[in-house]
C-alpha cells in the first residue's frame, strides 16, 4: 500500500493500521523526514517491511519515480491511497489570489491525478497489471463549500470527487477500483494550515454526533475500501463525517 501525505495524520493513521493488518506500507512525505521516518518505525514494529519515500505529489517526475521505487522493492502496488493535500489561511474567496490557487490545485488536484494515473499504469489488466484499488481522500468540504474559509481548498476536493466517479467507471472493468472517503471536521494539524488550531471545537457543535472525528476512524473506513470486503464497491464516495 502506497499512501501519500503519510506522515501525520489520517495518512500516519491509515499506515499504522494497514500495517497491523498484514500491508507493507510506502509512507510518502514531501518534507518532514523525521516524522515519516517514525511512522515507518511503528509499521515495521508489527512486522511491515515498510518504507518513507519522498516525492512532492506536484512534481511529476517525482511521483513517477517513486511508483518505481515501490514496484523495484515490492514487485507490484495493490493499494494507492491518494490522501496528500495542503490547506491555506482562512479568508473570504475575493481576497484569494492566483498563485495561491496554483500552489493548493498543483498539489490537491494534479498530484492526485497524476498519482492515480501511475497507479492505473501498474495495477490495471490493461498493461498487465493484477487489479488493485485506489482510496482517494476527499472532504466534506466538497459539498458544504467552506463559505468564508476556503472555497478553494471545498473545490479541490470537489475536483477529487469527479475523478473518483469517472475514473471508477473508466477501469472498472481491468481490475481496479476507486473509491473515496470525506472526512468530516477530524483531530489533525491539519487545521493549523488554515490559521485556526482549534478548529474542531468550533466545528464539533454543528456535527450530529456533537464532536469531531479521530483519524484512525478515517483510516478504517480506507482499509475497508481497499479490502475485499468491498470487492463490488467502485466509482462510490463514502462520508466519514459524524453525519454533517
Amino acid at each position: 500500500m502506497l499512501i501519500t501525505g503519510a506522515s501525520r495524520g489520517i495518512g500516519a493513521a491509515t499506515a499504522l493500521l494497514a500495517a497491523a493488518e498484514g500491508y507493507d506500507v510506502a509512507v510518502n512525505y514531501a518534507r518532514d523526514a523525521r516524522a515519516a521516518e517514525a511512522v515507518v518505525d511503528a509499521c515495521q514494529a508489527v512486522g511491515s517491511d515498510a518504507f518513507a519515500v519522498c516525492a512532492d505529489v506536484s512534481d511529476e517526475a517525482a511521483v513517477v519515480e517513486m511508483f518505481d521505487r515501490v514496484v523495484e522493492r515490492h514487485g507490484a502496488i495493490d493499494v494507492l491511497v491518494n490522501n496528500a493535500g495542503i490547506l491555506h489561511q482562512q479568508m473570504r474567496f475575493d481576497e484569494m489570489s492566483t498563485a495561491r490557487w496554483r500552489e493548493l490545485l498543483e498539489v490537491n488536484v494534479i498530484g492526485a491525478f497524476t498519482c492515480a494515473r501511475e497507479a492505473v499504469l501498474r495495477m490495471s489488466t490493461r498493461y498487465g497489471g493484477h487489479g488493485g484499488a485506489i482510496v482517494n481522500v476527499s472532504s466534506a468540504a466538497a459539498y458544504i463549500g467552506s463559505p468564508g474559509e476556503y472555497v478553494d481548498y471545498a473545490a479541490s476536493k470537489a475536483a477529487i470527487d469527479t475523478l473518483t466517479l469517472g475514473l471508477g467507471k473508466e477501469v472498472a472493468a481491468e481490475g481496479v477500483r476507486v473509491n473515496a472517503v470525506r472526512p468530516g471536521v477530524i483531530h489533525t494539524d491539519f487545521h493549523a494550515s488554515g490559521g485556526e488550531p482549534g478548529r474542531v471545537a468550533r466545528v464539533a457543535p454543528s456535527v450530529p454526533m456533537l464532536r469531531g472525528g479521530q483519524p484512525e476512524e478515517v483510516a478504517a473506513t480506507i482499509l475497508w475500501l481497499a479490502s475485499p470486503a468491498a470487492s463490488y464497491i467502485t466509482a462510490t464516495i463514502v462520508n466519514c463525517s459524524g453525519g454533517r
